[in-house]
């Protein structure tokens, strides 16, 4: 049973609007991630990928898809720690607000710039590729826009904590709370309520980004090929003919086939049970 409380002592009103956009849409929304999750992977397994293009086109994607990737992992990083850890607990250990605040705008600038910079050439890449734009669906351009315009949010609340100074908002003592208090079904309201206006928006735009999480592309983070670390590396051989017709080539290949492997296939089938 959710209990939907304020801050004791706090002076924030709290609206019919807070109990749904705080007390009311974040369990709607782990619903729908939830239950989209199953429905796509019971009636959408082959659906569940990224479609990768990298055959049309692939200059620009070595370079936008590690940066968009590699700054998405210290995005989602920081969020982990400046949400899920409290404040007591890094002053505990000796770290103080204004060294917790200067790391977190210093990592978290470069993090975000570095994932706005790899998404903006990601798009850019699929509108002026054709046939990676013909791929493109309409659930791609959805996710495209709440994708970049959550990141934008998340610099944005960023930028203004800097130009604000030590008078900026410090989001440890109400959005952190807020977010806590949900896993505990006893939703904060008033610290949520207390928040500024660009981090009720870019929390709005965020759990939208996880309703339609599991409809797009963006479903494949949740089946990592961790096998593929453990894989033995995959062995080419040139088929060119040799100087006395090939017969000492197929002898060697012949005898490399009968050779008894020094590993066993991980996550894949033997080659040679597969051309029989």
């Amino acid at each position: 049973m959710l209990a939907f409380e304020a801050e004791p002592g706090s002076a924030v009103e709290i609206s019919a609007l807070d109990i749904v956009l705080w007390g009311v849409l974040p369990y709607v929304m782990v619903a729908v991630l939830v239950g989209g999750l199953v429905w796509r992977y019971k009636y959408d397994q082959f659906g569940w990928t990224t479609r990768s293009s990298q055959l049309y086109e692939s200059r620009l994607l070595r370079i936008a898809s590690p940066l968009f990737h590699f700054g998405l992992l210290a995005v989602i990083a920081g969020h982990f720690f400046g949400l899920v850890i409290p404040m007591a607990w890094t002053q505990a250990v000796g770290m103080s607000q204004d060294f917790y605040h200067f790391n977190a705008l210093f990592v978290g600038g470069i993090a975000g710039v570095g994932t706005l910079g790899g998404i903006l050439l990601l798009i850019y890449r699929r509108r002026t590729t054709g046939p990676v734009f013909m791929a493109t669906t309409g659930n791609d351009k959805t996710m495209y826009v709440v994708l970049t315009a959550a990141i934008v949010l998340g610099l944005w609340t960023t930028l203004a904590s800097v130009f604000e100074g030590e008078h900026g908002h410090n989001y440890r003592e109400t959005v952190a709370p807020w977010f806590r208090s949900l896993f505990v079904f006893q939703p904060d309201l008033g610290a949520m309520a207390a928040a500024p206006f660009s981090f009720h928006l870019h929390t709005l735009v965020g759990m939208a980004l996880f309703v339609i999480w599991p409809f797009t592309r963006l479903v494949h983070a949740f089946t990592a090929p961790f096998h593929y670390l453990f894989r033995p590396y995959i062995v080419y051989r040139s088929r060119d003919r040799d100087r006395d017709g090939g017969r000492a080539g197929a002898a060697a290949r012949a005898s490399n086939v009968a050779a008894r492997r020094g590993w066993s296939a991980v996550g894949t089938r033997d080659r040679d049970t597969r051309n029989r």
